[in-house]
This record gives structure tokens, C-alpha cells and sequence, in this order.
């Protein structure tokens, strides 16, 4: 069963400077984290019920709970943990989810 894990970002305050940073630093350290199997990033472009509560949302995708788990207690996913915290500390929710 794939385990997914999931960031929700807010509307950051410079589009610009977040997406750089983003694409150019923190994605690249999320690839470095063991059984990562995919990552895919879904910019939001709105929303049926009105204004869309987020800006991007990235998931994470790996093979089972096991191998998640392992992943999660990497020193690859700890760098990744640490600079998602500095430039994303306020704007982002995480949750993990098992698919169906």
C-alpha cells in the first residue's frame, strides 16, 4: 500500500522567491530521501467553492508503511525537514495518508 506523505502551502507573501527556493533547494533534497518512489508537485489554480486555501500541494510517495517510516528517520529527510522549516515553517501543513 502506498504511504503518502502530503504538504499543503499556503499563499506565500513573494510567489517568486518561494518557487525558486522551492525548485532549487528543497525538491532537490527531497530527492535525496530513501524509498522515495515519486514526488509530485500540484500548483493550484483555484477552486469550485471560492478561493482555493492553498498554493501548492506536494506529495511524496512511498512503497509501504515500513519503508515510509525508515525514510521519515533519515538524515536525507532531516535536511529536507530542516529547510522546509526555514523557509516554509508558517505556510506549510503536512499529513500522511495511506492510498486506497
Amino acid at each position: 500500500m502506498t504511504v503518502k506523505l502530503i504538504a499543503l502551502y499556503k499563499q506565500p507573501e513573494d510567489e517568486a522567491a518561494f518557487l525558486s527556493h522551492y525548485h532549487d533547494v528543497h525538491m532537490p533534497l527531497v530527492a535525496k530521501t530513501p524509498h522515495l518512489q515519486k514526488a509530485v508537485v500540484n500548483r493550484i489554480t483555484g477552486s469550485p467553492m471560492g478561493e482555493a486555501p492553498y498554493f501548492l500541494i506536494a506529495e511524496m510517495h512511498f512503497p509501504d508503511r515500513a519503508c515510509f517510516d525508515a525514510a521519515m528517520a533519515s538524515p536525507e529527510n532531516r535536511a529536507a525537514g530542516k529547510d522546509l522549516m526555514g523557509f516554509a515553517r508558517h505556510l506549510v501543513t503536512l499529513v500522511v495518508a495511506e492510498e486506497d
